[in-house]
């Protein structure tokens, strides 16, 4: 297995590309909130189609906001 650490703002992308989000704070940067992607899809634009890809971007659209 290979571990890629990927900066993106884009909620979409995060769910798109990620099995992990983790979410920081402003700085000085600490962890808000790790979130598990259990979408079990292998391409971006499946995850995007799958039914559980809109609870995810409200729940990390909650969190963002609450920072």
């Amino acid at each position: 297995n290979k571990t890629t650490i990927m900066v993106t703002p884009d909620i979409t992308e995060a769910i798109s590309m990620a099995d992990k989000i983790i979410v920081l704070s402003k700085r000085p940067a600490h962890v808000i909130e790790k979130i598990d992607i259990d979408i079990n899809e292998t391409s971006p634009i499946k995850k995007r189609q799958n039914e559980k890809f809109q609870k995810y971007f409200e729940k990390l659209w909650n969190v963002i906001n609450v920072e």
